[in-house]
């Protein structure tokens, strides 16, 4: 039976076991006997810990985060938060995505997912996500966020397993124009995807891999440092990889705006 995981998260603005493998010997005498060698892994793979994107051997404490179970799995999904001094505007509007904080001595990164697969066999999975609402409040008058789009851009993998065996993830903007469609973010082919991997979209200026900067801090208005008490007042980064693009025609209050994200990791084919 195909196992198909879901996981949801709100997104805010403010205005065990191993192979086994066997060997065998043969003994070269008179009347010769054959005899067998065997090896067998095991390996606890429940609790591989929230891994940096940037710096897969390194675990990390990037907070609280819902996440499912077995071994194939996902093990951390990020919150999606565009807050900040946002300003009502009748002009058309991008905002961009507060990026990942952490709770230790590891700076901003780019916002990712983390998905685990030590199911044995590569047998492959898919990553998608889904828009359940438009931005809204229902308890003002401007409910919702008419035509506002959710943007996905700059995305790639990471994983101390070889980057021959990654799965793919879109070279395009990823844009949840249809609320309540599902889009694909990543596939692992068979073959692909064993182990743990991140997505990410976008980066610091300090990857090892070369990826494009993406992170510039957050200031107030008198251009003081943006934090963020729940991250024991670091300053907040904001990441351009993903935005969300209010028109100016939208009729918006002062208050927040919030909708539900749905994140799906599916089994193949």
């Amino acid at each position: 039976m195909k196992r198909i995981m879901t996981l949801s998260l709100l997104a805010a603005i403010l205005l065990g076991a191993g192979p086994f493998i066997t060997g065998s010997q043969t003994v070269s005498a008179e009347g010769s006997l054959d005899g067998t060698g065997s090896i067998k892994f095991t390996g606890d793979y429940d609790d591989v810990g929230i891994r940096d994107p940037e710096n897969p051997d390194n675990t990390v404490d990037a907070g609280e985060s819902p996440s499912s179970s077995g071994k194939l799995r996902i093990d951390f999904v990020p919150q999606f938060n565009f807050t900040g001094r946002n300003k009502i505007s009748d002009k058309d509007m991008i905002y961009s995505v507060n990026a990942q904080l952490f709770h230790d001595a590891t700076e901003a990164r780019g916002n990712f997912i983390q998905v685990s697969d030590y199911r044995g066999g590569a047998t492959g999975w898919t990553l998608r996500l889904k828009q359940e609402t438009q931005f809204q409040n229902t308890k003002t008058s401007n409910n919702q966020l008419n035509g506002a789009v959710l943007s996905l851009d700059k995305s790639w993998t990471n994983s101390t397993v070889d980057k021959a065996y990654a799965p793919v993830v879109s070279g395009d903007i990823i844009r949840l124009e249809n609320i309540g469609e599902t889009y694909n973010l990543a596939e692992a082919k068979t073959g692909t995807g064993a182990g743990t991997w991140s997505i990410s979209f976008g980066a610091s200026s300090d990857n090892p891999l070369g990826r494009e900067n993406s992170l510039k801090p957050k200031v107030e208005s008198d251009g003081k440092p943006m934090l963020d008490a729940s991250f024991e007042n670091k300053q907040i980064q904001e990441n351009s990889a993903i935005t969300l693009s209010i028109p100016g025609t939208t009729k918006k209050d002062p208050v927040p705006y919030t909708t539900v994200l749905t994140w799906t990791l599916a089994e193949l084919p």
